[in-house]
């Protein structure tokens, strides 16, 4: 019983999660093909929003992959995908733009951010104690009864620790991608609908984050639902 009702809510939303990532990638490849009035790449994009924010002290670089794109608050690195990086493309202004915005985020000391960079370690142990002990909620459930209310509720603190990571997240990503069409508006790098495509690339990014948010709520609801329960029997 318990682990049907993982299985449909893990189900439900990676099903919702895929729909949202492949209209994501979408979105990508189709502004990709959208040359940047500007002529700018990725990386001069990255560069300047830095520039024009006063951070000298974050690097921008290049790395494998295909949405692989992040800042690294423990380097001060601005981390763009290959296409991102030399690309010229709105997608790539986009991606760039956003990803400073979390730089300027960590320079101005955002407290979402902070808060959020500070209960890294803590998600971390969380989710590797939640992979491991997956298995012994299950046996508890069939073949040790007695021991069920403890594991839940183990489960429920941790499950709560990964769900208020995922809810802080939320305003990191919005905030960055404000500040990075924010940017770009008023430096003229994306141009009338220049910008407004740039902004349904960046409000597609943020639904998966939401997606995320949402499916962790639920799976802590139903632990929680399965812990009450347990108890009312």
């Amino acid at each position: 019983m318990y682990d049907i009702g993982l299985l449909i809510i893990s189900g439900v939303f990676m099903l919702i999660g895929l729909l949202v990532s492949s209209r994501l990638k979408s979105k990508f490849a189709h502004y990709s093909k959208e040359p940047l009035s500007s002529g700018l790449s990725g990386k001069d994009i990255a560069e300047k929003m830095l520039k024009e924010n006063g951070i000298y002290d974050v690097k921008v670089l290049s790395v494998e992959g295909r949405l692989t794109d992040h800042y690294n608050p423990l380097d001060k690195t601005v981390n763009l995908s290959t296409d991102v990086y030399n690309g010229r493309h709105i997608a790539s202004a986009a991606v760039a733009a956003h990803e400073c915005g979390h730089a300027v985020q960590h320079a101005t000391a955002y407290q979402w951010l902070i808060m959020r960079s500070k209960i890294v370690p803590v998600v971390q142990i969380a989710s590797n104690l939640m992979s491991f002990l997956t298995l012994g909620l299950a046996f508890a459930a069939y073949s040790m009864p007695n021991m069920l209310n403890s594991m839940l509720l183990i489960f429920i603190v941790l499950q709560s620790a990964i769900t208020i990571f995922s809810l802080i997240t939320l305003p990191v990503e919005v905030d960055a991608s404000k500040r990075a069409l924010a940017w770009l508006d008023n430096s003229r790098i994306t141009r009338s609908q220049e910008h407004e495509d740039a902004k349904d690339a960046l409000t597609w990014a943020a639904y998966t984050y939401f997606v995320a948010a949402l499916g962790s709520i639920a799976t802590l609801v139903y632990y929680i639902w399965r812990f009450t329960s347990n108890n009312r029997d």
